[in-house]
């Protein structure tokens, strides 16, 4: 349920709905706006009597969210929701927020290669696994601690942001320590424990499509970051599976317009797990900012025939290159632009 304040509506007046809504055994959440303020009741069990809250000094209108996802919504939040990712930058705005890197930390010597690499050709943010969900138990799983220390390292050498993935509730610490968005992966979409460890970090999330996963699901996946308190979280697009085996998956293009029409939460996508063949990103990646992706998360190596994890989806530098460049322009078309260091 969301409480829409008067545009003159005082503070004092804004405190007695948050009152009442505390005395009926409910949470309150203000989120004051540009013009007026909401006043969101969480724990809504379909027994609030809102002509109480209509009655109050100051109070517009009462909206009853009938949607199963209620804080990621636009009707719980008109504006959309910038996420900061470090000094001068963040995702969300008009900025397209470019994420590139190899699909796993291998080496100090690769992921400062791939890190230079992708800075040089305008990305702001590196990505890279430092801990590794493989479909085989007998597939590289990532270098653990060492992995996130590299990633700092490559971080402090050239001053990328860093985005990782963190694989159960326990080391979510541990990434949270290292990262400065921790990344929830498609096999983890629905691991609630993970998603409710994450909100309590208060730490920039991003949280992929699960692999047969609904939008719906997907943004109940989100709300349980939202309801532990963390309103930053980055919605990607990665694909979802299907039944042809052109492509690795059905990258769903269509997803993006569509948690834009109903969620305030900025979207990413993923096009190289959404296609899994290096020559087929570039297009994608063009379609995605067209489609109105906030940003890119682009599985980038320094040598992809020899990359332990990957390598038939990774971009060759060169290969990234002419993408961003391609991407600016369609950026550019739209109005919008790819965010710069």
């Amino acid at each position: 349920m969301l409480i829409v304040m008067q545009v003159d509506a005082s503070e004092e007046q804004v405190r007695r709905v948050c009152a009442v809504i505390e005395e009926l055994g409910y949470e309150a959440r203000p989120m004051p706006g540009r013009q007026r303020t909401t006043v969101g009741l969480v724990g809504n069990d379909g027994r609030v009597d809102g002509s109480r809250l209509e009655a109050l000094p100051g109070v517009s209108e009462v909206i009853h969210v009938s949607k199963p996802y209620k804080q990621v919504s636009k009707e719980w939040r008109a504006e959309p929701t910038v996420v900061k990712v470090g000094p001068g930058l963040a995702v969300g705005g008009n900025a397209v927020v470019v994420m590139a890197g190899p699909c796993s930390v291998e080496s100090e010597a690769q992921i400062m290669a791939a890190a230079q690499a992708v800075k040089q050709h305008g990305a702001t943010v590196l990505r890279a696994g430092a801990f590794k969900p493989r479909s085989s138990p007998y597939s590289f799983q990532g270098l653990g601690l060492e992995g996130l220390k590299l990633l700092a390292r490559a971080r402090e050498a050239t001053g990328l942001r860093i985005v990782t993935e963190a694989m159960d509730p326990e080391g979510a610490d541990l990434v949270a320590e290292y990262a400065d968005i921790i990344q929830v992966g498609a096999r983890n979409m629905q691991n609630y424990s993970l998603l409710k460890k994450v909100g309590k970090l208060r730490k920039p999330v991003l949280l992929k499509r699960g692999l047969s996963a609904t939008i719906q699901e997907l943004l109940l996946s989100a709300e349980y970051i939202l309801a532990e308190g963390n309103p930053d979280v980055i919605l990607c697009e990665r694909g979802v599976r299907g039944f042809d085996s052109a492509t690795r998956n059905l990258f769903d293009l269509s997803a993006i317009p569509v948690v834009k029409s109903v969620s305030h939460l900025p979207i990413v996508a993923d096009p190289s797990h959404g296609v899994g063949h290096r020559d087929m990103v570039t297009p994608m990646a063009r379609a995605a900012v067209a489609a109105g992706a906030d940003g890119l998360l682009v599985e980038v190596h320094p040598t992809p025939d020899r990359a332990l994890s990957d390598g038939a989806q990774s971009l060759y530098p060169e290969q990234f290159a002419r993408m961003m460049q391609e991407t600016r322009l369609i950026a550019e078309a739209i109005g919008r632009k790819v965010a710069t260091a």
